[in-house]
């Protein structure tokens, strides 16, 4: 059955921190219905969220199921997502549950920041309820999106830069990969400096290119709870590549990332797609290097990992025995030989393999 073609969905997507809440915030404001329950706002983000608790707890769900982070910088992280959501039951249980919304009303706006994982489960079900898929990138510079994670969500590693080491590939990985899942759709890039310079411009331009009813019908009372919606302070962290630590081959590479991006939002055309590729291979090459580097301490936390779990399952010969519990020192004073019937005698035994180790 075909269903009325006034039904739209836009997606918000983008890096956390990037201003997704504020565009789904106005968009909602102007009419747009976000499935409720909606996620509470908190300190980091004082306006509310604009994120359908539904949607974020579907995520969490698939993200865990997959073994990938929300800001995962593995570019394998996006065959596994993939092939979680291609699940039949999955998909016909997002498919219902969308379809239960559109009877609240035809103009939808799903805003997560997880949503990039999972934007090909989402359009086909839009699709099986004969819904228009329409999709906003927010751009916000990558300096300012790490600095932001930084000072919200603390680091990874303290002490350290590894959370903005992290985080910045995270960023490349995420930006480049969903434009890649959003190409050849209904799209629009917006950067989150001009939605609070003036949003009227970005905004109405989506009216209209999307062709959104409660945008382009908007109400005058509505236009102004937007402009006391949109708050610029909330900008509160403008920080630069001087405040985070990153290496100089990451660093450029989101550089030409975000340049290219920038480019996309005034000229989406076939070049820039091809330097999205270009760019994407070139950071899969770089991350494929890095895990190399860092093959032996991967392989060292996985053996102390494992030897902890045996531990902590009480396996044997992981419980420290009361031998274990003497000092060295005192233990040296046993003259070997006795050392040595001792260890036979509790079946200790060592052999000349162990020795030698």
């Amino acid at each position: 059955m075909t269903e009325p073609t006034s039904r739209r969905v836009v997606f918000v997507v983008g890096s956390g921190r990037s201003g997704t809440s504020t565009m789904a915030g106005t968009l909602r404001t102007l009419g747009l219905h976000v499935p409720q329950p909606e996620v509470v706002a908190d300190a980091t983000n004082p306006k509310g969220f604009g994120e359908p608790r539904w949607v974020v707890d579907l995520h969490a769900e698939l993200l865990a199921r997959s073994n990938v982070q929300v800001s995962d910088a593995r570019p394998r992280a996006w065959l596994d997502t993939g092939t979680t959501s291609g699940d039949h039951a999955t998909r016909e249980r997002v498919t219902a549950w969308l379809e239960r919304q559109f009877e609240l009303g035809d103009e939808l706006v799903i805003k997560d920041p997880r949503a990039a994982w999972f934007l090909g489960l989402w359009r086909a079900a839009a699709d099986r309820c004969g819904a228009t898929s329409s999709y906003v990138t927010m751009l916000r510079p990558v300096t300012e999106v790490v600095g932001s994670k930084q000072t919200y969500y603390g680091r990874m590693g303290a002490g350290s830069d590894q959370g903005a080491v992290t985080r910045t590939a995270a960023w490349v990985n995420i930006m480049l990969h969903t434009e890649r899942a959003t190409r050849g759709q209904q799209r629009a890039f917006v950067h989150y400096g001009d939605l609070l310079e003036d949003w009227t411009q970005p905004v109405f331009a989506l009216g209209e290119a999307f062709d959104l009813a409660a945008v382009k019908t908007a109400m005058a009372v509505d236009i102004a709870e937007v402009h006391r919606f949109i708050d610029p302070s909330l900008r509160r962290v403008t920080m630069t590549w001087d405040d985070i630590g990153v290496p100089a081959r990451l660093r450029e590479l989101a550089d030409e990332t975000w340049e290219v991006l920038d480019a996309i939002a005034r000229d989406d055309s076939t070049a820039h797609q091809e330097r999205c590729d270009q760019l994407r291979a070139a950071y899969s090459e770089q991350y494929a290097e890095a895990e190399a580097f860092a093959h032996s301490t991967v392989v060292a936390q996985r053996r102390a990992a494992a030897a902890e779990a045996r531990r902590e399952a009480g396996a044997p010969g992981e419980t420290r025995s009361g031998a274990d519990r003497v000092p060295h020192a005192v233990r040296a004073m046993v003259p070997p030989a006795a050392r040595q019937k001792l260890r036979k005698a509790i079946g200790r035994e060592r052999s000349s393999q162990q020795d030698r180790a």
